[in-house]
């Protein structure tokens, strides 16, 4: 939890600073995994990014409301078998984020902590 809070607050920084610098209107996340942990926990903490992309998340803990991920766009992308990610923690996350009033598309997978051609065709349809 340490690890995640001095990454979330390393992440936000950088982030934060290139949206500045570049004058963002928008501002897109894609995270893998541990990188997929982070964006998540940077939506929870911060609401950081209009969009984001979670490949294989999972939030080993119970996130505190933020209203201000309403309207925000998630795709969660994961493998019903995954030892990494287990499926329950993946859809406890999604369901956060919809508690929330976020929008959240979720892509299941029959695999593991692998990406799929399904995944990344759910990302296609996102970003369109």
């Amino acid at each position: 939890m340490a690890d995640l809070a001095r990454a979330t607050d390393k992440m936000a920084g950088f982030v934060e600073a290139l949206a500045s610098a570049h004058k963002a209107s928008e501002i897109i996340g894609l995270g893998f995994s541990n990188g997929a942990n982070i964006l998540a926990n940077l939506l929870i903490e911060k609401g950081l990014f209009d969009k984001a992309m979670l490949l294989h998340p999972l939030i080993p803990f119970r996130p505190k409301g933020n209203p201000a991920l309403a309207g925000r766009k998630i795709l969660i992308t994961a493998g019903q078998r995954d030892p990494i990610c287990p499926a329950p923690l993946t859809q406890s996350l999604a369901d956060y984020f919809t508690a929330q009033k976020a929008n959240v598309d979720l892509e299941w997978h029959s695999g593991g902590h692998d990406i799929r051609p399904t995944e990344v065709e759910a990302i296609k349809r996102f970003i369109a």
